[in-house]
């Protein structure tokens, strides 16, 4: 649910409701609900089946914001088929007989190394009447977390909080922590051979690809050393041991990850239950019954946060002025992963800077909303805004916010956040912008 004092207009409550119904059409209750089902004693999967009695056991294991949600659907279709497992959550989650481990997020913390370990100490008494249920989604890379043998765990914290400051897109950093971890880029995949997995994804990347989502622990990885080593350059990350450990992968010295076509994923099977076009959908879905034309930019969206929310502002601009691309009343909606390139001191997350910058730049009667659907925008407690023509009522203070990373600040004080607190899901963003 997305928690308001009421809307100022009915506008805006169109806006919340569209956004309200994209985060509950990504639940992972919902995603397994609508791909998995029991036929007796045979669990199908889509179109495939795997026939329990086939296996001498059921185990779950996992990692990521949606994965506590997954895995109590999981629990519910198969009961005490489930022999055990481990899987790491952001936070506590009774879900027995499947130890939940609480990791860190976005950095990874000493949980994230005992879920890790845990994971691959299961993944060495598989064999092949195991049958293995793997519930990844959207943070799984930070929350389950073991580095490369000789890595220290300090130098893969470093290395990825100082990446995410210099804005790097997802990709670019699930490229150098594939290459530092000892479950990523489909590693995972080895350990667990010959065992049959299963992996369902709530999918928080753009173009759902498997290998993105958690840094692929169970997919091929077609990035390399060289590319890892090639990302740290381009964006003037130091950090030494992590740079020798590349190193010594491009000289040769290192296992490479698993690429297409490796043994490791001859018995690994991939779904992606849900992603950014799932909560695109429902909410278009929303606007299409109250009487607005829906239009999808993208699901694909991505670069900084506030260009982003410049472009949108001026697309809802034109459909306001001209009636192209589309005629109002229309709601214009888009998925993706914006960034921030952080140069202030203030606080804030992409959805927050999305907004502020397309406050500066809506006309009136539009309504622009951007939320992370997981509830929290970057580190901060709100899942983003919802602007129109009246939010910046200081160009000058909207400006400054924006220069210092602050848009936490600005936005908080005229009351327009939008507050969910966790969700239980992450298919990344969604925009919203209603066009009266």
């Amino acid at each position: 649910m997305v928690a308001q004092d009421g809307p100022r207009s009915p506008t805006h409550a169109v806006a919340r409701d569209c956004i309200a119904a994209g985060i509950d059409a990504a639940r992972p209750e919902r995603a397994v609900a609508d791909a998995c089902r029991l036929d007796g004693e045979t669990l199908v999967v889509r179109e495939n089946r795997y026939d329990l009695p086939e296996f001498d056991r059921v185990l779950v294991v996992g990692a990521g914001k949606a994965t506590a949600g997954l895995v109590r659907a999981l629990r519910d279709l198969l009961g005490d088929r489930i022999a055990g497992g481990v899987v790491a959550v952001p936070e506590a989650a009774a879900l027995a007989p499947v130890d939940a481990v609480v990791a860190g997020h976005p950095t990874p913390d000493a949980g994230s190394r005992e879920a890790a370990d845990r994971t691959l100490e299961l993944a060495a008494s598989a064999d092949d009447r195991t049958l293995v249920l793997a519930a990844l989604s959207g943070g799984g890379s930070a929350l389950l977390a073991a580095p490369a043998p000789g890595l220290p765990f300090d130098a893969l914290r470093e290395v990825t909080d100082a990446l995410l400051a210099a804005g790097a897109p997802i990709d670019e950093v699930n490229a150098v922590r594939k290459h530092c971890s000892a479950v990523k880029g489909g590693r995972l995949a080895r350990e667990f051979a010959p065992a049959t997995v299963v992996a369902l994804l709530v999918s928080d990347v753009v173009g759902d690809d498997p290998a993105v989502v958690a840094s692929g622990p169970l997919a091929p990885d077609s990035t390399t050393y060289a590319d890892a080593l090639a990302v740290l350059d381009r964006y003037g990350i130091d950090a030494p041991a992590v740079r020798e450990h590349l190193q010594a992968g491009v000289d040769g010295d290192r296992e490479e990850t698993p690429k297409p076509g490796d043994p490791a994923f001859d018995r690994v099977n991939t779904y992606v239950l849900a992603g950014g076009r799932t909560a695109v959908d429902a909410a278009a879905s929303v606007a299409r019954d109250r009487g607005y034309a829906p239009l999808v930019l993208s699901t694909r969206i991505e670069g900084e946060a506030r260009e982003a929310g410049r472009f949108h502002a001026a697309v809802a601009a034109e459909a306001r002025a001209s009636g192209d691309p589309v005629d109002p009343p229309a709601v214009l909606l888009s998925g993706g992963e914006t960034t921030v390139t952080v140069r202030g001191e203030g606080k804030g997350g992409p959805n927050l800077e999305f907004a502020l910058a397309a406050a500066l730049d809506v006309p009136e009667g539009v309504v622009a909303a951007s939320v992370d659907t997981d509830g929290r925008d970057g580190s901060t407690g709100a899942a983003g805004a919802v602007v129109d023509a009246e939010t910046v009522d200081d160009v000058a203070a909207a400006r400054a916010a924006l220069a210092d990373n602050d848009a936490l600040g600005y936005l908080s004080e005229r009351e327009v956040l939008v507050e969910t607190g966790a969700t239980g899901t992450n298919v990344n963003d969604l925009r919203v912008l209603v066009v009266a």
